[in-house]
């Protein structure tokens, strides 16, 4: 069963009457998830949507998020969800590139994305979410000239499930990742994927009927919507789906949850762990904390602190769960790993040549699957691309890590330009071709630089045109416009020249090199104050 619309109609067969989802409050069951999905499924069709549309998801945290993105797939249409932060040339980038037919944002999101939506050649149509009363007036979708359809029409759908054939090839979504020596790719993801990937999860990590899966995190990322949604799904539990992570909230939202497993990134890790200690840590029903990355002294602190237990993997987008850190580890477990490689999965590391390395090296992490349609078809529109990373019947991560010799997967770091702040995966080349817009600006190059907090910090080494200077604080004040605020550089450093090899490419390993021996003299917009709005 690796079809939304099947998966959903059988589960609110079997128990109706469950609680699905809880949000702010109040519980969904499941059979009412269903309807709310079948009504946006056919609402969907009959305002024109097709099998194989592309429809854009700009949206935050929100029940409407799931009805819609599984309404698409239970009519074959593609969902591309965007990350919310997106503006600018890189919204109009998430808009062009999977070439999106349809878009569905909310009235806190419209003025936004209107911009880049009316360069679309081929828009056939908007929907306004989130709203229960229709808008007074018309809003700024109302201006770009194409239907508009509100939420009350989505709900107003007939609750039957569609008569419309889909295969569990037909691709379900389109999820970007980060570009490396390229702009972001669109992951082609098939509707077995993230049903197969709930499948794994669930018995990976011990997930029952009972638990509450509690998750801050944003939908428009595969953790919260593959990891936690559709694996709650898979496994008949609940999902306690907050807005967004405040460290002061936190725990008092996955108390009230009643969550018996959370998601956590590092950095929200980190920040949990630095926050005064209380008498109420451990006054929760949390049995299982999921956290990425991870490493040996995270995992004793929290569960030490908490009392719970840390599990945690490894994976990808485009790929499935890979290694796991389960609930029932050895006693020996390697703690700083991400666990030992699944039943799911193939892994094999290996040297610049190709050729598997022994036990306790570093090398490329290869990997592929066990099964059929647990990964992703390819990138969308990026046919070379796809060829690259599917060579020699593995799939190349442009991760480097190790196996040791308990069979433990340890991930080192990343052989592609990328950078991770902050549980958002940044693509370098996408940062150089922003900034590279500024008027002073002759040369850019980002690269990652730790972060007290985990992850990755951004640092931009830029060269100055001649006869230009370059003020620090007035380039991300400049950069800010274009730019999600994750991606917006805290580091820059001016400089007359990048160093370069003989055939003119960046040496970026020397520039990391000097900004750690560096990073107290490098100009950082945290110190001089400069915020970046949301």
């Amino acid at each position: 069963m690796r079809v939304i619309g099947e998966l959903l109609t059988d589960r609110a067969e079997q128990h109706p009457d469950r609680a699905f989802l809880r949000w702010r409050g109040a519980d969904l069951s499941y059979a009412e998830a269903a309807d709310l999905t079948h009504r946006h499924a056919n609402a969907f069709l009959a305002s024109g949507v097709r099998p194989g549309d592309h429809v854009a998801l700009f949206l935050d945290n929100h029940p409407d998020f799931l009805w819609c993105l599984w309404g698409l797939g239970t009519i074959g249409a593609v969902a591309v969800p965007l990350n919310t932060a997106a503006r600018g040339d890189m919204l109009h980038y998430y808009l062009t590139q999977p070439e999106a037919a349809w878009i569905i944002t909310s009235p806190a999101l419209e003025e936004r994305i209107c911009g880049p939506a009316a360069l679309l050649p081929e828009l056939k149509g908007v929907f306004r979410v989130g709203l229960d009363q229709p808008i007074d007036q018309p809003g700024p979708l109302e201006r770009l000239g194409v239907p508009v359809v509100d939420a009350r029409v989505l709900r107003s759908g007939d609750p039957g499930p569609p008569n419309v054939a889909v295969a569990e090839t037909d691709v379900h979504g389109i999820f970007f990742t980060s570009g490396t020596t390229g702009p972001s790719k669109g992951v082609l993801s098939p509707q077995s994927q993230p049903i197969a990937i709930a499948a794994q999860t669930a018995a990976c990590f011990g997930y029952r009927a009972g638990d509450v899966l509690y998750t801050c995190l944003p939908l428009f990322h595969v953790n919260a919507l593959w990891y936690t949604s559709y694996t709650a799904l898979w496994a008949g539990t609940t999902v306690a789906l907050g807005t967004r992570f405040s460290a002061s909230r936190f725990w008092d939202e996955v108390r009230d949850s009643g969550a018996t497993a959370l998601s956590s990134l590092g950095s929200m890790t980190n920040i949990l762990l630095k926050a005064p200690e209380s008498a109420r840590d451990r006054e929760h029903s949390v049995r299982t904390a999921f956290i990425v990355p991870t490493g040996r002294e995270v995992v004793q602190r929290f569960e030490a602190r908490f009392g719970v237990r840390v599990v945690s993997g490894f994976g990808a987008t485009e790929t499935f769960m890979v290694s796991a850190l389960g609930p029932d580890r050895d006693p020996g477990a390697s703690l700083e790993s991400a666990g030992r490689i699944t039943e799911f999965a193939q892994v094999r590391i290996t040297a610049e040549d190709g050729r598997p390395v022994p036990p306790g090296t570093a090398g490329e992490i290869l990997v592929r699957p066990t099964d059929v349609g647990t990964m992703m078809h390819g990138y969308h529109g990026m046919g070379e691309a796809t060829q690259t990373v599917f060579r020699d019947l593995w799939f190349h991560s442009g991760d480097r890590g190790y196996l040791d010799g308990d069979g433990y997967l340890h991930f080192v770091d990343r052989i592609k330009e990328a950078i991770r702040r902050r549980g958002e995966n940044i693509s370098a080349h996408e940062v150089e071709t922003l900034i590279g817009k500024h008027p002073s600006v002759l040369e850019v190059a980002a690269v990652p630089v730790p972060s007290e907090l985990s992850e990755d910090e951004v640092l931009v080494f830029v060269v100055p045109r001649p006869g230009h200077t370059i003020d620090p604080a007035e380039l991300i004040r400049g950069c800010a416009a274009d730019m999600p605020y994750f991606m917006v550089p805290r580091f820059v450093q001016v400089l007359d020249e990048l160093p370069k090899t003989a055939s003119e490419r960046i040496e970026k390993y020397r520039l990391r090199q000097w900004a750690a021996d560096n990073i107290h003299d490098i100009w950082d917009r945290e110190k001089a104050g400069l915020e970046v709005q949301r």
